[in-house]
């Protein structure tokens, strides 16, 4: 359509959530203009105050400097190695005395044996470059009252925006998944104002140069080892070679670009510039040696530059807005304390108040830094922090995980240098699951693809390492891979490194996507055949012990040690409860699947059946916690970050409030034992784990727990904690609890299964008396908006758009009715769980 100027503008379509309106006014406010940004008032200091983009595939942190600036570049195929073996034949000669070691009670014994069965570390991510930016001394000189930095959740654009006398200077960066590019346009208030230098560089083996007066190329290698090599004219390169293009276009006829040193170009008097850095490199799948690769990373940066040459800033931004926005503006969060508090407390620069608003929201000052928010927390509670973090997680999910990337890592896609910790490798015993968890529930189902493709690989190097480590069928993943899928245990200590669930519980991922979705062509196709693979080596791994169970030995909990009835520190046992849990998960979903594609009679799925019942059952200790080990061993450290014993209630489901009560009494005196403290991602589990207890207190305490400030330059004082960018700490960083803070608000907020719906089931009533949240999803293709008043529901809109559903209990505060959701269709409950409204999308009715 047109505006009044004539000029044409962009209408898109409404976004799913706003399907449904409240028939109460929750505010006024259009949710995708209320504003969501994490703001700084000065230039970054520490990578951990830098702004983080991406496309999926390539990211960029902006540390907003104001005579210099850097733009740290990653691309997510950048990593040491080549395709490794990762078997060993003597495996199955260790674990045969290992197994034995167990079942004779020599613990310690055990855990010494089982190095044995340790294989080759993990290879480790890569930084792509820097680009530079250096301006002119009057630079040095700005108005540091005038200084802002910003990201806008909203557009997923990042700004920086200072004065140096009366020239207002501005640079936005974005970088846009439909053109994969990163673009970067500087801009000032004064015509002819725009100057400086860029450059491209490297921390890699790399070449750097211009290409005529508007490109510079960086053209260089990964180590093809984890000891990087030291290179010389007679060593043939073995790793991923990758190739980098920044293009530049400046405004008017008065601005002039010159190449300096062969390497950086000069742009002087220009009205405007945009930088615009296309990435590509060799890797070509984790099973192609890179020297072998036919992918050419120059012509294929070329390639994409061609693409993108042709258009103008405002069509890259446009369809950069059209791609993010259709993702994240599926869902809205609004939160408010109560108005009877708030009225209490005197005037706040209330927005407008009536009888009938839901929300009583003051006014933000853009110029208090996000940082400073997170400070004060601890003591205003501000509900608009708890929106804008849940945002943040969904933000960081949509620009580091997109179809046909790489599978988030430890670090997303961002890293800040080429020894990062823990090699930013995906670690399968909790975080890179983590990483996903709020995929379905928070409405980015596409986003969680690469962690399909990832599965996919896994399982092909993870049948080998099935068959010639354990001499099974089937295969197996442990705890620690990377780009190249690494399937076999790391090199190292047992208590973390010999742990063979990582690929069961990634399997867990892909029936709860069949859950979400009611999506039968990935079930058949996707999902059936990895779970097949997973059970088969499940069935192979477990064996009979004396007391007939079936067990598996040997059996580690991710990271933890016990105390031997000797007296000795060990960590490997038989049947750890994790073990246990995750299996029955792994087992009740193939059954399912099974039921489902008609495949019940199988051999594979009878075999399951039979094996079900000898599963050891889950315990519960002398102390009244759930046990840990198959027996009541001695904790030395109660309160370990990891909750892996508590793996059936969150995210498994074995265990739960209606059906096993008993348990859920146990498990709630386990996390109480467990404590509060604790790395971000621990936090998030357990605010999870609450939720499914459906205590809001403890669940929102630990929410609370993460809103804390971590100095980088103290951050090993800290226990969890947000640095100034709202990345979460462990410390040091890690995003697992940025993903995890989103998926345990939706916890809280609503909980299903493929029949069942639970609204607000563990809301914290006196923090978040009011609120309303739009478009998350529920299991059975639901799509769930929930508006609630001074700690009561208000309304419910439910709606399918491809899949009739069926709920058989819809459940708030004790009240449960049976609702047939039909596709296409809206439906409207109030308080009482009554249809108050319907509405088609071609036509209106009552209930």
């Amino acid at each position: 359509m047109a505006d009044e100027d004539g000029e044409w503008v962009v209408v898109r379509r409404p976004a799913e959530k706003d399907w449904w309106k409240p028939t109460v006014d929750d505010g006024g406010d259009d949710d995708d203009d209320r504003p969501l940004k994490v703001v700084f008032r000065e230039p970054a200091k520490h990578w951990t105050d830098a702004i983080p983009i991406g496309n999926g595939r390539i990211g960029a942190m902006i540390f907003g400097g104001v005579s210099t600036e850097t733009l740290r570049i990653n691309e997510d195929t950048l990593w040491t190695g080549i395709p490794g073996n990762y078997t060993n034949p003597n495996a199955p000669e260790a674990l045969t005395q290992v197994r034995k070691l167990v079942y004779d009670g020599k613990y310690a014994e055990a855990t010494a044996e089982a190095v044995k069965l340790s294989s080759i570390p993990s290879e480790i991510y890569q930084v792509l470059g820097d680009i530079k930016l250096e301006f002119d001394d009057s630079h040095l000189k700005y108005d540091v009252k005038t200084y802002h930095r910003e990201l806008d959740l909203n557009t997923a654009t990042a700004r920086v925006k200072y004065s140096i006398g009366d020239v207002e200077y501005t640079r936005e960066h974005f970088a846009s998944n439909p053109n994969q590019v990163i673009v970067t346009k500087i801009s000032a208030s004064k015509l002819g104002s725009v100057s400086f230098i860029v450059s491209l560089d490297s921390g890699l083996h790399h070449h750097s140069y211009a290409k005529g007066e508007t490109q510079i190329f960086i053209e260089g290698i990964c180590p093809g080892e984890r000891a990087a090599p030291q290179l010389n004219e007679s060593d043939e390169p073995k790793g991923v070679k990758f190739t980098a293009i920044l293009s530049v276009k400046i405004s008017g006829a008065k601005g002039k670009i010159n190449v300096l040193d062969d390497r950086k170009l000069k742009i002087e008097g220009s009205d405007w510039a945009v930088l615009s850095l296309v990435a590509s490199s060799s890797f070509d799948g984790p099973f192609t040696v890179p020297k072998e690769s036919k992918k050419d990373p120059n012509s294929a940066s070329l390639h994409a530059l061609s693409l993108v040459e042709s258009l103008s800033y405002s069509d890259l931004y446009t369809h950069h807005l059209d791609d993010y926005q259709a993702l994240f503006h599926r869902v809205s969060l609004q939160l408010s304390k109560s108005a009877k508090s708030i009225l209490g407390k005197g005037p706040l620069g209330v927005k407008k108040l009536s009888k009938n608003n839901l929300f009583f929201k003051g006014t933000k000052d853009d110029t208090i830094s996000t940082a400073e928010r997170v400070k004060s927390f601890r003591n205003d509670e501000d509900p608009s922090l708890v929106e804008l973090l849940f945002q943040y997680g969904r933000y960081l999910l949509i620009a580091c995980s997109r179809p046909r990337t790489q599978v988030a890592n430890l670090q997303g896609i961002w890293s800040k240098d080429n020894a990062p910790p823990w090699d930013g490798a995906q670690h399968l015993n909790i975080n890179l699951q983590m990483n996903y968890w709020p995929a379905l529930s928070c409405n980015l189902r596409e986003c969680q693809e690469p962690l399909f493709d990832y599965i996919s690989s896994l399982s092909i190097n993870g049948s080998k390492t099935a068959k010639v480590n354990y001499e099974a069928n089937g295969w197996v993943a442990h705890q620690v891979s990377d780009l190249w899928a690494k399937t076999s245990p790391d090199r190292g200590d047992a208590v973390w490194a010999l742990w063979p669930m990582g690929g069961a519980w990634l399997c867990t991922h892909l029936w709860e996507h069949y859950t979400y979705t009611m999506d039968k062509d990935f079930l058949k196709n996707k999902a059936y055949p990895l779970l097949e693979g997973c059970a088969t080596f499940l069935l192979d791994w477990l064996i009979e012990g004396p007391g007939g169970y079936l067990e598996t030995n040997p059996s580690t909990s991710p990271e933890h040690m016990f105390i031997a009835p000797d007296g000795k520190p060990a960590s490997v046992s038989y049947s750890t409860t994790m073990d246990v849990e995750i299996i029955q998960e792994v087992f009740s979903e193939i059954v399912s699947a099974a039921e489902i594609l008609g495949r019940k009679q199988d051999e594979l799925v009878q075999k399951v059946l039979e094996a079900q019942p000898r599963l050891r059952p889950i315990k519960v200790a002398r102390d009244g916690s759930i046990m840990e080990w198959a027996q009541d061993f001695e904790d030395p450290e109660i309160h370990h970050r990891h909750v892996s014993h508590l793996f059936g209630i969150f995210p498994g489901h074995t265990i739960t409030v209606e059906k096993t009560p008993d348990l859920c009494k146990a498990a709630d005196y386990t996390l109480y034992k467990r404590g509060e403290e604790g790395p971000g991602w621990s936090s998030m589990w357990k605010a999870a784990l609450w939720a499914r207890l459906h205590n809001n207190e403890h669940a929102y305490r630990m929410i609370k727990h993460l809103f804390d400030l971590v100095d980088p330059d103290r951050e090993g004082e800290y226990e969890g904690g947000l640095y100034s960018n709202l990345f979460t700490s462990h410390p040091p960083f890690q995003i697992d609890a940025n993903f995890g803070f989103p998926a345990a608000i939706a916890e809280m907020l609503v909980q299903s299964t493929v029949k069942d719906l639970y609204l607000l089931p563990a809301l914290p009533r006196d923090k978040w008396a009011s609120g309303c949240v739009k478009g998350l999803k529920a299991r059975g293709g639901v799509t769930v908006n929930i508006c609630w008043k001074e700690g009561d529901l208000h309304e419910v809109g439910l709606w399918s758009k491809e899949h009739n559903s069926v709920i058989t209990g819809l459940h708030y505060r004790g009240i449960t009715v049976n609702a047939n959701i039909s596709s296409g269709t809206v439906y409207t409950f109030n308080r009482q769980l009554k249809c108050i409204k319907t509405y088609a999308l071609s036509r209106a009715a009552s209930c």
